[in-house]
């Protein structure tokens, strides 16, 4: 934990506070879907709200929940699941929780899912077994609890494939590109699934995930459902099976109010402008800014989703 603190402060120690520099700063990763959909948020935010917010990139999501927390960052993108970890002080954030945390707006269902060579004879997660699998993941841990999850739903563990180390998320994508690893963990409707579709003969497909008790706990606030095909969807067919789940956009505690409240304005005010940006935006809705997980949100966006009428007075 002090080596992703450390790496988070040197990472940040560019950055001004929002009030000296009018600047504020979004953590996300450094390629993928949250780097998308970071990217989305920043450039209507910079446009709209009055300041300028600027993406800082970092190799995986708990470097940037760190930076977060100790306000070298002002705000973050993250999956749900990770945030809560982060907050409660479980799973990769065991022991150690980040008390500084909080939610600012619920930005898009996020799907992933399990990917192979479409000419593979690979048709289940069971058929994984004895497979070349992407494992360790150093900087983007929550991909190792992922593997670990989904291969359990069929009596599998990494014990029964073939493990092939990889450093982050990224790097598991340029290794099945290059034919090291037989299949990979991506989000539908991002960029990195859309070149890996044209870049590996034959394309690429995805396979149904199970769900069962045991990932549901060990991957919390998520969802295993059936998903629409799209044009916009690569790779997924009429029988997927997919982990859904919500991204969320959190910030400091200490953030300054207005900031934030012109932040989730700008979110809420610019549908068309983020659904034009990535297919990853495509059931972004506005509606659902406030969504309840039970987690507190910063004053600043409590205050816009009174006005709008997204959370009642009570909320």
């Amino acid at each position: 934990m002090r080596n992703i603190i450390a790496l988070a402060t040197a990472a940040v120690l560019s950055f001004g506070v929002v009030a000296e520099a009018q600047v504020a700063s979004i953590g996300t990763t450094k390629g993928g879907a949250i780097a998308q959909i970071g990217d989305a948020v920043a450039a209507v935010v910079s446009r709209d709200a009055g300041f300028q917010m600027r993406p800082q990139k970092m190799s995986g999501t708990q470097q940037y929940i760190a930076a977060v927390d100790m306000g070298r960052v002002d705000f973050g993108v993250s999956n749900v699941m990770q945030y809560y970890m982060a907050q409660s002080g479980t799973g990769l954030a065991e022991g150690q929780a980040f008390e500084n945390l909080r939610l600012v707006a619920t930005l898009v269902p996020f799907t992933q899912g399990i990917i192979v060579r479409a000419e593979s004879d690979v048709q289940s997660v069971a058929d994984l077994k004895g497979l070349r699998i992407p494992a360790g993941y150093g900087s983007s841990p929550l991909f190792d609890t992922f593997w670990r999850a989904f291969l359990e739903t069929a009596d599998l563990s990494y014990d029964d494939v073939t493990e092939v180390p990889v450093a982050s998320l990224p790097k598991s994508w340029d290794a099945f590109k290059q034919g090291q690893v037989d299949a990979v963990i991506a989000a539908a409707g991002s960029g990195a699934v859309q070149e890996m579709n044209v870049m590996i003969d034959g394309g690429i497909r995805y396979i149904p995930i199970e769900t069962s008790d045991a990932l549901l706990a060990a991957l919390p606030k998520t969802r295993i459902e059936p998903i629409e095909t799209s044009d916009a969807l690569v790779g997924v067919g009429d029988d997927n099976v997919m982990h859904r789940y919500e991204v969320v956009l959190f910030a400091n505690a200490d953030l300054d109010e207005e900031t934030v409240y012109q932040t989730v304005k700008a979110i809420a005010d610019n549908t068309e402008a983020l659904q034009a940006s990535s297919p990853l935006w495509n059931d972004y809705d506005p509606a659902d800014l406030a969504h309840d997980y039970e987690l507190e949100y910063h004053p600043g966006a409590v205050r816009y989703f009174r006005e709008a009428g997204l959370m009642d007075a009570n909320g």
